[in-house]
């Protein structure tokens, strides 16, 4: 998956994510908080801050550590709340890391390292009944499908 960009939606007034599959027409929309979405939208745009913010800080920390960022999946919807594992290699080992999507995905931009979603989870946002209503809407979705470069990225402004 590749993150396609930011916008607000316009029934709820929240940020969203859109992830759009990188070998496809897929695309998963992830309702996020305000600060996770400036912090994405911060990487998306290049802004380079004074002082490190708190996912800079996390890549700092895991670099320093000798660890790399193997990759960010995207694995559950459960009450329609999104989770995410951070999976790092250190010393040969595998760990993996429970996280909100929404920090994932802020580091994975800041690693560049790959981006995926559980089959289950696409499987369940196609689904009427698997996933939050506001993803169930067939208006938000004939308008999540119709998306264009203007709506992404650089007009979503905090």
């Amino acid at each position: 998956m590749k993150i396609r960009g930011l916008m607000m939606d316009p029934m709820t007034n929240m940020p969203i994510v859109i992830l759009k599959e990188a070998a496809g027409a897929g695309i998963l929309p992830i309702w996020v908080g305000v600060p996770e979405a400036n912090a994405i939208a911060l990487e998306i745009e290049k802004v380079v801050t004074p002082r490190p913010m708190t996912h800079d800080l996390l890549k700092n920390v895991l670099v320093g550590l000798d660890t790399s960022v193997r990759k960010v999946v995207v694995t559950s919807i459960k009450e329609d709340t999104f989770y995410a594992l951070i999976w790092i290699e250190r010393n040969g080992m595998l760990i993996s890391i429970d996280s909100r999507p929404s920090d994932a995905l802020a580091l994975a931009l800041r690693i560049d390292c790959p981006i995926f979603v559980e089959d289950e989870v696409l499987k369940s946002s196609k689904n009427p009944g698997g996933t939050q209503d506001k993803i169930n809407n067939e208006e938000l979705k004939r308008w999540l499908e119709n998306l264009n470069d203007e709506d992404l990225g650089s007009k979503y402004k905090m």
